[in-house]
């Protein structure tokens, strides 16, 4: 029997909206068109997501930091502060080594006057982000966090070297495919099995491509414990899940 997959919704932030992620394209994302929620301001889409998905994750992409701008640090206190169910927060805000998230952390800690919100931070650190193999090696070190490997277009985003790198990974790795993020092309399940053999004990989240439970079933039996998921939810095509 193939283990049951998490869903981890996912909001990308721009200018202090949630946009649509269309195959990674960020020059073109939009503020978002939702079934489920008629709203792009991130507190609002965050709770319908994780009503919708009984998730005890969520995925923040910061497009603003991604590309180069300012992290939205508000909007990220916001959703901690409005989402105390939440067990974890992922912040993907192209964090370049540790040093740069440890910041971003010690900074929402201090505006939380050294209350836990921030403890419940988890920095994803994106093979398209981090600047060296030195700082992959340190990312994890005594800290949480999570390592994307990013590709696009078939080849892989990682000037580091991370993803023939298995022995500095940790214990949660995504297999991000951004050309099928919004393009209803189904997931990358080659990829995801790939990385399955390379890392047998990690808990594997795949990222792009999911439409339905037919293939929540199959991204299992390809060896996925998780998957990152905005379109299909916005689109209702993933039923609602039940606390």
């Amino acid at each position: 029997m193939p283990r049951l997959l998490k869903l981890i919704p996912v909001i990308d932030l721009m200018g202090g909206q949630v946009v649509r992620g269309i195959a990674g394209e960020r020059q073109a994302y939009r503020p978002i068109v939702s079934a489920l929620c008629n709203s792009s301001e991130p507190l609002t889409v965050a709770r319908r997501l994780v009503d919708h998905c009984a998730a005890t994750h969520l995925y923040v992409a910061d497009l603003d930091a991604l590309t180069g701008g300012e992290v939205q640090r508000e909007v990220l206190l916001r959703l901690l502060a409005g989402l105390p169910e939440l067990q974890e927060l992922w912040v993907d805000a192209g964090f370049a080594d540790g040093d740069s998230a440890a910041r971003l952390i010690a900074w929402l800690a201090a505006a939380d006057r050294g209350g836990s919100m921030a403890q419940r931070v988890v920095p994803v650190f994106g093979s398209e982000s981090l600047r060296s193999k030195a700082a992959l090696a340190g990312c994890f070190k005594g800290a949480a966090g999570v390592l994307s490997l990013d590709r696009r277009g078939g080849q892989r985003l990682d000037a580091a070297g991370c993803w023939d790198s298995p022995a500095l990974w940790p214990a949660s790795v995504i297999v991000m495919t951004l050309e099928r993020v919004g393009s209803g092309a189904g997931p990358d399940l080659d990829t995801l099995s790939a990385i399955r053999r390379m890392a047998p004990q990690a808990m594997l989240v795949g990222a792009g491509g999911l439409r339905t439970q037919a293939d929540m079933v199959l991204a299992s039996e390809a060896g996925a414990d998780a998957w990152l998921v905005a379109s299909a939810l916005h689109d209702l095509t993933l039923p609602r899940i039940e606390r």
